[in-house]
């Protein structure tokens, strides 16, 4: 799946379309209903927050995004091209070119320096930023010599957040990306997203069960029992630092 050209993106705005998608797994004689028929259309440039309790389905749409994983039944179209029927192999030039993923844990690996943790996504990446660049943007460039254990959590996560965006994603996948950090430094990694989304136009989709981290968004999701029972925009998102909890 090449990435599209700047017309095509133009003239396409819809990223995503989900059409009753649900998610089964098998847990010994039981079947976990993960996802309910979730339908969903998701636009370009779009900051959303997705939000619900433990078990609500966040992880698993946000996986089915992502093309790690994939629904039990439904559609799943990213720029109109079905993801379900992919093979494995494209399935990977997928996440490879297009999305960015960002976890609550930063997989930084100790003996690579920040400058060549980032420089692990630029190597395969058709279209990357520097590392360098990337770390820019999230503010980190005097850190680039730095090890992973000489960096604080935030800064970790913001060596992370640079990785994933390094390869210029359409979409930006994260999953509780400030649950390991304190409020201060949580205000910081939202600060960087949002400038993400904002300068780079990468549709950002954030879960968090941190309610007030909501007010952020263009666009807000709520998940319960694996189903979609609330899809609300915010006329005027509140910026990241403004944010209080």
């Amino acid at each position: 799946m090449a990435p599209p050209s700047p017309a095509v993106a133009a003239s396409e705005p819809v990223l995503y379309r989900l059409a009753n998608v649900t998610k089964t797994y098998r847990m010994g004689d039981v079947d976990v209903h993960a996802l309910r028929g979730v339908d969903l259309e998701l636009d370009a440039r779009e900051l959303v927050v997705l939000l619900g309790a433990s078990g609500s389905g966040k992880s698993t749409l946000l996986n089915i995004l992502g093309g790690l994983d994939q629904p039990t039944t439904g559609s799943v179209q990213f720029r109109g091209e079905e993801l379900s029927t992919l093979s494995d192999r494209r399935l990977t030039e997928f996440r490879r070119f297009h999305v960015g993923f960002i976890f609550q844990f930063y997989n930084l690996i100790p003996s690579l320096t920040a400058h060549e943790n980032v420089e692990l996504v630029t190597d395969i990446a058709r279209t990357p930023m520097t590392a360098d660049e990337a770390l820019e943007v999230v503010g980190l460039s005097d850190r680039r010599s730095h090890f992973p254990a000489q960096l604080s959590g935030g800064e970790q996560q913001r060596v992370a957040i640079a990785r994933a965006i390094a390869k210029r994603p359409e979409l930006l996948l994260c999953d509780e990306p400030t649950g390991a950090l304190d409020y201060k430094t949580g205000v910081l990694v939202l600060d960087v997203l949002e400038t993400i989304a904002r300068e780079l136009g990468t549709t950002a989709i954030i879960i968090t069960h941190n309610a007030p981290v909501a007010a952020m968004a263009t666009r807000v999701l709520t998940l319960a029992d694996g189903r979609l029972v609330a899809d609300e925009r915010n006329a005027q998102p509140v910026p990241a630092k403004e944010l209080d909890w």
